[in-house]
């Protein structure tokens, strides 16, 4: 290392020297992860002591231990380690590259032991949480974002963050570690994904009153006076009206609009553009408004449920559980 000395007459370390002494430090971390395991927690905790206090003798009364016993347990260390952590001369004691690679992972260690026996004598009952939660926009805005509050007010330990996007693709990000969750009805085979059933869905097929009462849809054949609504070309929402025998109606449009999401296709019904299945608990105030109005009411569509999806082998299962039983004693909205 090369040093320079100011005005002051105290030394500064260079830019040039510090990077090149980091190289090192990161290498010498590397080399570290190869070797095997350390005795002992005590022995790290005597490691960490010193490498705060850059004293050993001062160290070793943090811990209780003379002078002796403290050193033994140091080199012991460096032993097992294969590599000298600290520089010791009689008016100093600083750290090796080796020992400020160590430094941050041993105090992790010893946090996460200490983390462990709170949990262990009941004196905290989780350890902290972070969750993103991944659903469509308009469910996430209207049930549950208001929802969030009361979850985490039963879960002080807990942190929930949201994510928005469409089913297929909550799903993907799910399976890739992406999101550790989703609330989505998209139904998937994956062995990888789990779910817990919150809420079954009921679609309906509706209109705008003001623009079938200027172009009714009654019979089949005036389906070609109408334009179809739905997120995308494989068309997931028509689906549930056509998959329960509205297919059989023979129903022909005039043509299809694609719109991504339920909440600009509410937007398009009302504003007369076409005609649309959509979730029931999503329009249920338009229909009682007179709004929109059911088309072919003999012709139940096909439910879904809302899910929490999950990867199957997450270990937080019983946190998703808990979250699936409160969610699903709210109403949907």
């Amino acid at each position: 290392m090369h040093f320079e000395h100011g005005d002051d007459s105290r030394m500064r370390i260079t830019g040039k020297a510090v990077r090149a002494y980091e190289r090192q430090a990161f290498a010498e971390r590397d080399r570290i992860g190869d070797v095997g395991g350390i005795a002992s927690l005590d022995i790290l905790r005597c490691f960490v002591a010193a490498a705060r206090a850059l004293s050993f003798r001062r160290a070793a009364r943090s811990v209780a231990l003379g002078p002796t016993a403290f050193s033994q347990r140091i080199k012991t260390l460096e032993e097992q380690l294969g590599r000298r952590l600290f520089n010791r001369t009689t008016r100093s004691v600083t750290l090796t590259s080796a020992g400020l690679a160590l430094l941050p992972a041993a105090e992790h260690c010893l946090e996460a032991v200490a983390q462990c026996e709170r949990i262990g004598d009941g004196s905290i009952a989780h350890a902290s949480t972070s969750l993103t939660i991944g659903t469509r926009q308009e469910l996430g805005l209207s049930w549950l974002l208001p929802q969030r509050k009361a979850l985490l007010r039963e879960r002080p330990w807990l942190e929930i963050h949201l994510h928005f996007s469409s089913g297929p693709d909550l799903l993907l990000r799910v399976r890739t570690l992406e999101i550790d969750c989703a609330i989505t009805s998209t139904p998937f085979s994956d062995p990888k994904l789990d779910a817990f059933t919150l809420h079954r869905e009921d679609y309906v097929f509706v209109g705008a009153a003001s623009l079938l009462k200027r172009a009714a849809l009654r019979r089949p054949a005036d389906a070609a006076s109408h334009v179809l609504l739905d997120a995308a070309p494989d068309l997931p929402l028509y689906r549930y009206f056509r998959d329960a025998g509205g297919g059989a109606l023979g129903l022909n449009f005039a043509r299809s609009i694609f719109l991504g999401s339920i909440g600009a296709i509410r937007y398009a019904l009302l504003d007369q553009v076409g005609v649309a299945v959509l979730p029931e608990y999503f329009v249920r105030q338009d229909l009682a408004s007179g709004r929109l109005r059911r088309l072919f009411p003999k012709v139940t569509p096909l439910a879904d449920s809302f899910r929490l999806v999950f990867r199957a082998t997450d270990p937080r299962r019983p946190i998703f559980e808990s979250l699936a039983h409160d969610l699903a004693r709210a109403p949907l909205r």
